[in-house]
C-alpha cells in the first residue's frame, strides 16, 4: 500500500496539518444546526476558500469537509441517501485546492462518528457502522483523497468499525481520538490504549484531536509516545485554548502565540504531524507553521513545563504522565461543555 504520508515524512521531520472546519464555516456564514457537508454543494465556493486559507497558511494536509459524512449523521438532515454526492464533492473540493498549491499537499478524508451507541451497550450493530463508514470512504476516495483520516472517536469499537470500513478503499488510514475525559475518552480509552490499536491495526498514523485543550493534548501525546512503536507516526490536533460563552456564542480563547507554543511542544512530545481543531483559523496556523521551522526539536515536556506554558492538566492526565492507568477523579480547569460538538467546530453537534 502506497503511504503518502510516510514519503512525505522521509522529506522533513514533521508536517502541519490544518485547522478547524466547522468554526470557520460559521464565520463565512454557516448557522447552528446546519449540515456543513451540504454546503459542498450549495457553497462550494466557500469550502474551497477555506481549504485555500489553509495551503496559505502553510498546511501540508488539509481535511475534507465530510466530518458528518455517514448515512447517520446525514440522516439527521433528510440527506442520507446522498453519500457518495456529498462526500465525492467534499473531497473534489479540496483535491482541487491541493493542486493548486504549487507544493505537495495531501488530502484526507474526513471520518467522524456516527453519532451512534454501538453494541453491546446500544443498539446500532458493528456491522451496520462498518458499513456506513466503508460507504463514506469509497465516495471519499472517488473524489480524490490520498488518506482516510478516521477523528475524534470515543470508543475501540465504533474506531474498529471505521478502520475496516476505510480499509475497503486500500488507502492508507490515520485514527485520531479524543482525550477529553480525564486524560481518557468519554468511553474511557487512554492514548496507550490507541498506542495499541496503531501497532495491531498498522495504521499510518494515530494520535489525539479536539479535546479539552492544547495542554491535555500535549500530556496525551506524551503519553501515547511512551507506549508506541518507535516508527509510529502521531498526530495532534489541538483545540484552539479553552471554550467560552461570549456574547451567547463558543469562543475559543487560544491566541496564535498560545497555539505556537502548543506546536513546539506536540513536536517535543513526539508527534510529527500537528495542527489545530476547533477554533484554529488559518492565522493560528501560520503562527504554528513560523514556530514549526524555527524549532529543534527537544526533550519530551514534562508536567511542569506542560502546565506553565498551556495549562493546567486534568488530574488523570497527570496520574497517566506519571505512569498510573487507574481512572482518578477530576478534569482540567475550563473543561465544562469543553465537547460540545464532536466535530471540528463548536455549537451543537451538527453545527459543523
Amino acid at each position: 500500500m502506497h503511504d503518502p504520508i510516510s514519503e512525505l515524512l522521509k522529506t522533513r521531520p514533521w508536517l502541519l496539518a490544518d485547522g478547524a472546519t466547522g468554526s470557520n464555516l460559521f464565520e463565512r456564514g454557516l448557522q447552528s444546526g446546519e449540515a456543513p457537508e451540504l454546503w459542498n454543494v450549495s457553497h462550494p465556493d466557500r469550502i474551497a476558500d477555506l481549504h485555500r486559507s489553509f495551503v496559505e497558511a502553510g498546511a501540508d494536509i488539509i481535511l475534507t469537509n465530510s466530518f458528518g459524512g455517514t448515512r447517520f449523521r446525514l440522516k439527521l438532515h433528510n440527506a442520507e441517501g446522498r453519500v457518495a454526492e456529498l462526500n465525492g464533492r467534499a473531497a473534489s473540493l479540496a483535491r482541487a485546492e491541493a493542486a493548486r498549491a504549487g507544493r505537495p499537499v495531501l488530502v484526507a478524508g474526513s471520518i467522524g462518528p456516527t453519532g451512534e451507541i454501538l453494541e453491546p451497550l446500544g443498539p446500532t450493530t458493528i456491522a451496520d457502522a462498518e458499513a456506513a463508514f466503508a460507504e463514506q470512504a469509497a465516495a471519499l476516495a472517488a473524489g480524490g483523497v490520498d488518506v482516510m483520516w478516521i477523528e475524534t472517536m470515543s470508543s475501540v469499537e465504533e474506531t474498529e468499525a471505521a478502520i475496516r470500513g476505510a480499509r475497503t478503499t486500500g488507502k492508507p488510514v490515520v485514527a485520531t481520538l479524543s482525550f477529553d475525559t480525564n486524560g481518557r475518552t468519554m468511553m474511557g480509552v487512554t492514548p496507550a490504549d490507541l498506542a495499541g490499536l496503531q501497532k495491531q491495526h498498522h495504521l499510518a498514523g494515530c494520535g489525539s484531536n479536539c479535546g479539552v485543550g492544547p495542554s491535555e493534548l500535549v500530556a496525551s501525546m506524551v503519553n501515547m509516545a511512551r507506549a508506541a512503536a518507535p516508527d509510529a507516526v502521531l498526530v495532534a490536533k489541538a483545540n484552539c485554548g479553552i471554550p467560552q460563552y461570549v456574547d451567547g456564542a463558543i469562543r475559543f480563547n487560544g491566541t496564535p502565540e498560545l497555539m505556537a507554543d502548543y506546536a513546539r511542544l506536540a513536536l517535543d512530545a513526539g508527534a510529527r504531524i500537528i495542527g489545530g481543531c476547533c477554533g484554529t483559523s488559518p492565522e493560528h496556523l501560520k503562527s504554528m507553521r513560523l514556530a514549526l521551522e524555527a524549532h529543534t526539536k527537544g526533550e519530551a515536556p514534562d508536567l511542569a513545563t506542560i502546565e506553565s506554558r498551556l495549562g493546567a492538566l486534568s488530574s488523570g492526565a497527570t496520574a497517566q504522565l506519571h505512569g498510573d492507568l487507574d481512572r482518578l477523579a477530576g478534569a482540567a480547569p475550563g473543561a465544562a461543555g469543553r465537547r460540545g460538538t464532536g466535530r471540528r467546530a463548536h455549537a451543537k453537534p451538527d453545527a459543523g
